[in-house]
């Protein structure tokens, strides 16, 4: 484990540090311009905030293999008259995820209808803020934007937008020779999101999710994802200096990525979905609190990576993975929670996956940590190692 950790999944602090320096430049020159040239906030405009927020696992120590993908939450302006709904329309949510619409107050006044007619869809007799028509709006602003930053960096790096419909908007950054020691291709994901306060955010949920009818134009997504950093700095604050919690959640990805090499379909997509790195994080923070932090000291790191190998089997079994901020009252009191994920209905992680996949999910996964010296020689080479996916 320690040799798969140290040649395939530890990042290089020198590496890692240069790629988000990098990424944070070239995103603020980005986020600046398209605030500049954007229309002036008013009652009938979409602009940005002026901001940005870094999110994901290359900000909290625990990315594998290569700093080569980024996650940034752009936050948006909105007009005032809209409020969140959460699990606002019965039936058509998503299952294994907490859904929240932006809808119109009652008498919505008349000179807010342009932009009911250009970023709101009727759910219910109701105008609600419809994400599919945000993100088209978000791809073409930022693609108008590009050329000036791009003229400006040009003796930097190379960059270019790739804007999928329905999709998120990647930034691609390729430095340029002479500016970096580092000449990694990174691909920045670019995440419009709606401020609720507190610092949490709406974002649009992902069109491959199991979605009903009108979820993905009327329904959005949860992203906390600042206060699961706060949780990481508290439990960094906590736990021995010598911890291995993070360390656990890294070789928990690499194994789950390597086992997935020898996976048929259509099980073998399931596999990454069910052990999602979200979810591999949401059981480690529930399993942290379970016990003393202590006994994640780096010398029982075995023994902690099989408890949270069981503790996910048993998840499994039971098809029950709660969502680890939302309604849960055994959260430690230095990490204060919003009122908002307070008073929010618990969301059970597992849910979107039927009984079959989940037993399945479970037997693959101990079976994996019992043949991991195998996997890790057999699926660690060349053969089978690909390149990572852009996000």
């Amino acid at each position: 484990l320690e040799s798969f950790y140290g040649r395939q999944l530890r990042l290089s602090p020198h590496v890692l540090g240069h790629s988000k320096a990098h990424v944070g430049r070239v995103v603020a020159e980005l986020v600046r311009a398209a605030k500049a040239q954007g229309l002036q906030p008013g009652p009938l405009a979409l602009s940005l905030r002026g901001d940005f927020i870094r999110i994901g696992s290359a900000y909290e120590q625990h990315k594998v293999r290569s700093p080569d993908c980024f996650d940034i939450l752009v936050p948006l302006r909105l007009p005032p008259h809209l409020e969140p709904q959460p699990r606002s329309a019965e039936g058509l949510g998503t299952h294994g995820a907490f859904v929240c619409g932006l809808r119109a107050r009652a008498g919505w006044p008349r000179r807010y209808r342009p932009f009911a007619e250009g970023f709101c869809v009727e759910l219910q007799g109701r105008s609600h803020l419809s994400s599919g028509l945000v993100l088209r709006w978000f791809q073409g602003h930022l693609q108008r934007c590009l050329g000036a930053v791009r003229y400006r960096l040009q003796e930097r790096c190379r960059i270019s937008l790739s804007a999928c419909p329905g999709r998120l908007p990647t930034l691609h950054i390729l430095p340029c020779s002479d500016y970096v020691c580092c000449h990694i291709s990174m691909a920045v994901r670019l995440i419009p999101a709606i401020p609720l306060g507190d610092a949490l955010y709406l974002t649009a949920l992902p069109p491959e999710g199991p979605q009903g009818p009108l979820a993905p134009e009327a329904l959005w997504g949860l992203n906390a994802s600042r206060q699961e950093q706060r949780l990481l700095s508290w439990l960094k604050e906590q736990a021995p200096a010598s911890s291995c919690h993070l360390k656990c959640l890294q070789i928990l990805k690499g194994l789950r990525d390597l086992r997935g090499q020898g996976l048929e379909e259509p099980f073998s997509s399931q596999w990454g979905r069910v052990l999602s790195s979200y979810v591999l994080k949401t059981a480690l923070f529930s399993l942290l609190l379970q016990g003393p932090l202590e006994a994640w000291d780096e010398r029982f790191l075995v023994e902690r990576l099989e408890d949270l190998v069981l503790y996910l089997r048993d998840c499994l079994r039971k098809q029950v993975l709660m969502h680890f901020f939302l309604g849960n009252a055994s959260l430690p009191e230095a990490v204060a929670l919003p009122r908002f994920l307070k008073e929010a209905a618990p969301v059970n992680l597992l849910a979107a996956f039927d009984g079959a996949t989940l037993d399945l999910a479970a037997f693959q996964l101990i079976n994996t940590w019992f043949q991991a010296p195998h996997i890790i020689r057999m699926y660690s080479s060349p053969r089978y190692l690909r390149p990572a996916p852009t996000p």
